[in-house]
């Protein structure tokens, strides 16, 4: 094995989770706190990546322990009717991030082929186009390929950030101060509403499940593979916490006018007036790259899910991952996804994006819930279980998103 192949097999999910997690939620919501709070709730993005990869150290550290998904281990030790419920969460939620991702790529795409003379226009018909040709890739690609193609746009968006937000010469002094001074703006009371929202956002909500189904589609199986998970993990939230700290400083620097699918073209365009055309054309290429990126990864990999539901459900023999992607219940809720949400393309772009966050963020506290119950002591797990220090800070995630989801939904 090369040298590059050996560092795409140890990496790969992380990518896959950094590519996936890192789009609609973190280009939108992460542009639109920028630009309403400035740099004072950079801390909420490091926060939220750190509080997403303890998640996902848990989440990964109980498949490779048990054998068994997540999904798996908490639908699996509850009576049969009440697994129904995680249908009362999980179709909404597809519903608002299907929207938010057709929405975010028609708006980029525009943004980059302005061949519409209206906005709304361009994120119709690329939206729709987006939806359709991720399907396609995510159906007919395979994991390999989709991996080589997430990992490509990794690099590209995460470059293209982080090199607009440089240029843009933000106030080193109010960034560090963003990062290590924790505080909420009130905003005229919109400040922990977006703060919640920016925190929801980063680094996906529901698609952390998906992780556990990439690390059995590379193979990793058993005790070993959990240090190999953390090193993936932490290289893909650390990309993620990047991304989404380059784009809030992008939104706090430009002011911009104009509201939901327009915002972003004016943020576009204001970028051409303060470091001309190139950067301009730059920034769209990363902004792009991260929305389609995120786009096709939930189209590949929240299938799994309703797959791996429908075969507890019916109490079928446990697939591997390269069954149910052959499963017909895939195949059903990866044209679903695809097409249900294009709906959502006619509503407010904007309004769309923090509904998506927050109800992501809701999800938090119940995945912490799960890890605490089922990596306890003396449970499955074993010698793997929860350590005392994860414990706390699983148990501050639970009262955290707790909160913020109850603020949220207050807000």
């Amino acid at each position: 094995m090369s040298a590059r192949a050996s560092r795409l097999a140890i990496l790969g999910p992380g990518l896959l989770v950094a590519a996936t997690g890192v789009g609609a939620g973190d280009l939108a919501t992460a542009a639109f706190t920028g630009s309403v709070l400035g740099t004072s709730v950079l801390w909420a993005v490091v926060l939220g990546a750190f509080f997403k990869f303890v998640l996902n150290e848990g989440l990964a550290r109980w498949q490779l322990a048990t054998g068994e998904t997540l999904l798996e281990g908490v639908l699996g030790r509850v009576p049969r009717p009440a697994r129904f419920l995680f249908l009362l969460y999980f179709l909404p939620w597809s519903w608002f991030v299907g929207s938010a991702l057709v929405g975010a790529c028609g708006v980029t795409t525009h943004a980059l082929l302005p061949v519409f003379d209206d906005a709304t226009t361009g994120k119709i018909v690329f939206g729709v186009a987006c939806s359709g040709v991720g399907l396609a890739i995510a159906l007919r690609g395979g994991f390999r390929a989709f991996e080589r193609l997430m990992s490509v746009s990794v690099a590209l968006m995460f470059a293209a950030t982080i090199a607009t937000a440089v240029a843009l010469r933000p106030d080193v002094g109010e960034v560090l101060r963003g990062l290590f001074v924790p505080s909420v703006p009130d905003a005229d009371g919109r400040g922990p509403g977006w703060t919640i929202a920016l925190m929801g956002g980063v680094g996906g909500t529901l698609t952390v499940l998906c992780y556990g189904y990439w690390i059995r589609e590379v193979g990793r199986e058993g005790p070993g593979a959990i240090a190999t998970c953390r090193i993936d993990l932490v290289v893909g939230y650390a990309a993620t916490a990047l991304f989404g700290l380059a784009m809030v400083v992008v939104g706090s620097t430009i002011e911009v006018e104009g509201k939901g699918s327009g915002l972003v073209v004016a943020l576009a365009q204001r970028l051409d007036g303060e470091l001309g055309p190139a950067m301009r054309l730059v920034f769209l290429v990363g902004a792009w790259s991260a929305v389609f990126s995120s786009l096709v990864g939930v189209w590949q990999s929240v299938p799994y899910l309703f797959a791996d539901f429908w075969s507890l459900a019916r109490g079928d023999e446990r697939p591997a991952s390269a069954s149910l992607v052959a499963s017909a219940p895939y195949r059903v809720w990866s044209f679903a996804l695809a097409i249900v949400p294009l709906g959502g393309l006619w509503l407010s772009f904007k309004e769309v994006q923090k509904l998506y966050a927050i109800v992501g963020a809701c999800f938090m506290p119940l995945l912490a819930l799960a890890l605490l119950v089922l990596l306890r002591r003396g449970g499955p797990a074993g010698v793997h279980a929860n350590r005392v220090g994860t414990v706390l800070v699983l148990a501050v995630v639970v009262a955290f998103f707790a909160w913020a989801g109850w603020i949220g939904a207050a807000g």
